[in-house]
């Protein structure tokens, strides 16, 4: 994983994002390239079980190309199958359908969250105000929602 550290000042709500002003009281050094996901486990705030369900889940995610495209896509177009006799395209199909299983099995209210952190890779409080959630209240459910997701992948 690439390391991309920046010096943050602390405050009382967290590390400050902003300027690249120095900082004047305590600091904290932040890995920028970090997902949300692999900060909680390194944290220890989830368990080895729902740290692999949101992998397996962003890894679905990223192999369905559901992310919004910049521009055209140039790759050359082959339809050679490999070991498991699936074209490209219906590997990307099968993605999408475990992805979208996962999705469904969190449920309403626990999608949301689940998507912001696990596949746009969201900040967890960044996540909280955009939904309009009380603060810290995103971890709870963002827990229950992993859990859910592997049942799904049956972790």
């Amino acid at each position: 994983m690439k390391r991309r550290l920046v010096e943050r000042e602390l405050t009382e709500e967290g590390p400050l994002r902003g300027s690249g002003a120095r900082p004047r009281k305590r600091s904290v050094t932040v890995n920028l390239a970090e997902s949300p996901l692999s900060w909680l486990h390194a944290r220890g705030h989830l368990e080895d079980r729902l740290f692999d369900a949101g992998e397996r889940l962003r890894s679905d995610y990223e192999r369905a190309q559901m992310a919004p495209s910049v521009t055209m896509r140039w790759d050359p177009v082959r339809a050679r199958t490999t070991g498991d006799g699936l074209t490209p395209s219906e590997r990307q199909l099968a993605a999408k359908e475990r992805f979208d299983g996962a999705m469904a099995q969190a449920g309403r209210g626990l999608d949301d969250v689940l998507w912001r952190v696990v596949c746009a890779c969201e900040s967890l409080p960044d996540a909280e105000k955009a939904l309009a959630w009380p603060a810290r209240s995103g971890k709870l459910v963002l827990r229950l929602a992993l859990d859910r997701v592997a049942d799904y992948y049956r972790l």
